[in-house]
């Protein structure tokens, strides 16, 4: 049971690892305005992005017009990550 829990966590932590490349690649596309983002791969990236950013837009206000929520659901999504690696490096330590 906890080689189970401690793979599911391992696994988690790297799902984590690989939705924050999405992330940070969905917010470097946004800083190219002749990259059409209502196409096709770009639609999907932003379909699979937008949901989680959506959560934390509102929460700092926009300063010189720019959002800044987005950094913290990269905090959040780093603070999992480093969560779920902590915990299976201190049962494997």
């Amino acid at each position: 049971m906890k080689v189970f829990i401690l793979t599911f966590f391992s696994g988690i932590a790297g799902f984590l690892k690989f939705y924050l490349a999405l992330l940070t690649l969905r917010i470097y596309i946004t800083w190219f305005p002749n990259i059409n983002i209502y196409t096709q791969p770009f639609l999907t990236l932003g379909k699979m992005t937008d949901l989680y950013l959506r959560i934390f837009r509102g929460l700092i206000p926009a300063i010189f017009s720019i959002d800044l929520s987005p950094i913290l659901g990269f905090l959040f999504i780093n603070f999992l990550i480093d969560f779920f690696s902590s915990v299976t490096d201190i049962s494997f330590g």
